[in-house]
């Protein structure tokens, strides 16, 4: 959904169902390394991340997603990166943003920093959109609030359908900066806003020296007659200081939108733009709203006359930066000087990118097409890193789905001869014993000059060889560096380095089970075995590998669970939190100090039953008198869940603790009554003792059992869409525009003892066949079942399950959903979710 880009290159990105994932720019290897729990239905989910303009010295990133639960709200909340860990007790919740789920959309999300270090982030107006009779959104009768976007955009009291600007503050919060839209003091309306009016401005960006801002608005689908067309533009807007953008009232060159009736079905006189009157009995705001601004450039789904490059069709306007020669004196990469000054915009669907010539005040002089050789797949940010390359996120083909077409693109400009791109793979672990051979290659490496010969250069302490590849032997213990250089014949030429560690082996920690590697079933149980080695250490001590058995409620987050280093994973975020608060400061572990101990106070309350009830909201509301004269001072700012999981983490420090043995048989019934969104979390680690002058080097091992039923648009890989979860569908998301040849793909299943798969299924379309298939859309077959063709009228019903006899190889395989019928190209089926049966 959006980069962020760090000072060192790393890119951490964000993606809509709760993952994120770093990319480590000197190995070049893509991560995940949290997962947040979030509502992900109509087109919410994690949609932003910033990192702070200090990042480097702060390590803070800013997220913007939909929280989880029953709670319709969405978050801007900071946290604190540490190397690549995203520190969960950091949280600092900036603001929260009521919203609606009953019906789809626009949630925007965007964030964004000026050169002052304001945030910016875009919200959607997150409105019914599908029942305006070809109209705006402006229905005003009793029950069909969620249609009238007055309520939300054209409200001064509502976050929704803006753009917000604030300044970040160090504690965790926010102040209102000069110069937004509405007073300080809310007289007025939400003093966070610095646009209104607009419907999803799904891609901003800040001029850093005029500071005008600039948005791509998403536009409506109605049938109004207008200049161009029909009154459905999709605009590029620039505000040159705060205001109203006209939405719902108006569009592109403020052309008014009629005044329909919704319950006699006649149109009236539109608005005024030049005083535009929002009389909704669902506004809670200003009722005369500030002029409204014209768009900066808007096009329609026909060709548009005024902007003939745009092309035509279904569109989805974003607005890029805007480029200065001088912000990057000595980048290697920077553009021309020849486009100083201009504004970059993309598109989505159409899949251009133009650079947009403005004079000297910022009016609008031309544009011309930007890099079309790329033909990105549906670019979703653009960046313009301090080295002067761009960077560009491409979604991808399908629609809120895993696409095999999505990645990162760095476009580096280069004058003359282009140095060759140094690529080193090494086969083999680069940490072993001494003698350690490694056979290292430079085969991905390339020239982006037709006619270029490379050479390939290899350098280490195991001496230096020529040939794109080679073979190394490192013969004693110690630390070596391994450089690849590739040169063309023109002088250009780059280098790719790899650390090798030598003189001690890593542990080997296994676990093994005689059940099923992938899924818990109820009233089951699992049988374990921890198995460690080590080279050097020789015999292993018991009492040094740290085990840890869990449930996790939220089987998702894997990535904080694993990080825990076999500690007890039920607590490990609250000590975090712990530490990242004052309370350390006047409470140890063992010892009084200006405060009690942290054991005393859980050897206090342990026997009492409301304890941690009482605890959590003396942490909140602070007190004196229990343990002496010093007041305890208050946590107002905390959440009432963070101290409930300080409470809990206090109380358990004298509990006995739970021992997680290296061989046993557990119950698998913590998940009764919980959804099937957990999982159980066995995990074992072992640190050697360090060898030959390597330091102790860690191995952890893990046994993940995730529920057995796996919603289909949770695929790893695959080539289908995904329709997401609207009233209309019953609130069901599934996977559709399955079409004969395409597949899904789910990585690691182990299909022992499952005897069937039960599938979720809606007969609508043409029908066909499902095969279920190991290792490759071509693999082993497992399973098949044949589907009729049907035609459900009402997408919410219709809905049936059919089961499948499976019978594959044991162990972790990727598994394959293939889909046929080579007598049609229609749609065949419609699928919600798989159960694997035992």
């Amino acid at each position: 959904m959006e980069i962020a880009l760090l000072p060192n290159y790393d890119i951490v990105i964000v993606q809509r169902k709760g993952g994120v994932r770093y990319f480590d720019n000197t190995t070049k290897e893509l991560s995940t390394i949290a997962q947040f729990n979030v509502f992900s239905g109509i087109e919410d989910g994690l949609l932003g991340v910033a990192a702070d303009p200090d990042f480097r010295n702060n390590h803070w990133l800013y997220f913007y997603y939909g929280v989880a639960g029953d709670k319709s709200v969405s978050h801007l909340a900071r946290f604190e990166l540490k190397g690549k860990e995203l520190v969960q007790s950091s949280k600092k919740v900036l603001l929260e943003v009521p919203t609606q789920r009953k019906y789809c959309c626009h949630s925007a999300g965007y964030l964004t920093f000026d050169a002052d270090g304001l945030l910016y982030l875009s919200i959607g107006d997150n409105t019914n959109a599908e029942e305006i009779e070809g109209h705006n959104p402006t229905d005003e009768r009793p029950g069909h609030e969620l249609a009238d976007d007055q309520g939300a955009t054209a409200n001064s009291n509502d976050f929704r359908g803006k753009i917000l600007r604030i300044k970040p503050e160090a504690n965790g919060g926010y102040s209102i900066p000069d110069g937004n839209l509405f007073p300080k003091d809310g007289s007025k309306g939400k003093p966070e806003i610095y646009v209104m009016g607009v419907r999803n401005p799904f891609r901003i960006s800040v001029d850093p020296k005029t500071k005008f801002v600039y948005w791509g608005d998403v536009g409506p689908d109605t049938e109004i007659p207008a200049s161009e067309g029909k009154l459905s533009y999709d605009e590029i807007n620039q505000a040159r200081k705060p205001g109203f953008f006209g939405y719902p009232y108006f569009l592109g060159d403020n052309e008014v939108f009629p005044d329909y009736d919704f319950e006699t079905k006649k149109e009236g006189p539109g608005k005024d733009p030049l005083r535009p009157i929002n009389d909704s009995r669902n506004n809670t705001g200003l009722k005369e709203l500030p002029p409204a601004q014209p768009a900066f450039i808007w096009y329609g789904k026909g060709p548009s006359k005024k902007w003939p490059m745009v092309g035509k069709g279904a569109a989805s306007a974003m607005a890029g930066p805007v480029y200065y020669s001088d912000r990057y004196p000595n980048a290697p990469y920077k553009l021309p000087d020849y486009y100083n000054g201009k504004l970059f915009i993309y598109e989505w669907i159409r899949k251009w990118i133009m650079a947009v010539t403005m004079d000297a005040q910022g009016n609008y002089v031309s544009m011309e097409p930007f890099l079309p050789q790329l033909k990105v797949v549906a670019p979703m940010d653009m960046r313009i890193a301090p080295d002067g390359a761009i960077y560009l996120l491409a979604y991808g083909t399908n629609w809120f789905a895993r696409n095999t077409d999505s990645g990162i693109i760095r476009v580096e400009y280069s004058e003359g001869n282009r140095n060759p791109v140094a690529k080193m793979h090494v086969e083999g672990s680069t940490v072993g014993p001494a003698p350690l051979t490694l056979k290292v290659s430079a085969a991905g490496s390339k020239d982006f000059d037709e006619g270029d010969k490379l050479r390939y250069q290899w350098k280490s302490k195991a001496g230096e060889s020529q040939g794109e590849q080679a073979t190394l032997t490192f013969k004693n213990p110690g630390n070596y560096q391994i450089v690849l250089t590739v040169s063309d014949q023109n002088g250009g030429k780059s280098t790719a380095t790899t650390e090798v560690k030598v003189g001690n082996a890593p542990p080997v920690v296994k676990i093994e089970t005689t059940g099923n590697r992938s899924f818990y079933w109820d009233n089951a149980s699992l049988t374990y075995k921890i198995q460690v080695t080590d080279r050097e250490d020789g015999k292993i001590d018991p009492a040094k590998v740290k085990t840890s058995f869990n449930y996790l409620s939220f089987g998702k987050d894997l990535a904080s669970a694993l990080a825990s280093d076999g500690q007890d994973m039920q607590f490990a975020s609250a000590a975090k939190l712990f530490a990242s608060l004052d309370c350390k400061s006047c409470h140890t572990m063992a010892t009084k100090s200006i405060g009690p101990a942290l054991n005393a106070v859980s050897k206090k309350y342990e026997n009492q039953a409301d304890a941690q009830d009482f605890l959590a909201k003396k942490i909140i509301l602070g007190g004196s008198g229990s343990w002496g004269s010093y007041p305890m001072p208050p946590h107002a700012d905390l959440a009432q869940k963070d101290a409930n999981e300080l409470a809990g983490y206090i109380l358990s420090l004298t509990k006995n603790k739970k021992t997680t043995p290296l061989a046993g048989t557990v119950a698998l019934n913590e998940h009764t009554g919980k959804g099937n969104e957990g999982a159980y979390v066995l995990l074992a680690s072992y640190t050697d003792k360090g060898a030959n002058g390597i330091e102790p080097l860690k191995t952890s091992g893990y046994l993940v059992l995730k529920n057995p039923l796996i919603q289909f648009e949770d695929y790893q890989e695959g080539n289908v869409g995904v329709t997401i979860a609207t009233q209309n569908t019953g609130f069901v998301s599934y996977i559709s525009n399955i079409t004969d040849g395409k597949y899904a793909r789910f990585n690691e299943i182990d299909l022992k003892n499952v005897k069937s798969v039960r599938l979720r299924v809606q007969e609508h379309g043409a029908g066909g066949t499902i095969e279920i298939r190991q290792h490759s859309k071509s693999g082993t077959l497992v399973g098949k079942v044949d589907l009729p063709a049907g035609n459900i009228v009402d997408l919410k019903q219709g809905w049936k399950e059919v089961v499948v006899p499976v019978s594959g190889a044991a162990g972790i395989h990727d598994l394959y959903f293939v889909f046929k019928n080579e007598k049609t190209k229609a749609q065949l089926f419609h699928l919600d979710w798989m159960y694997f049966e035992n």
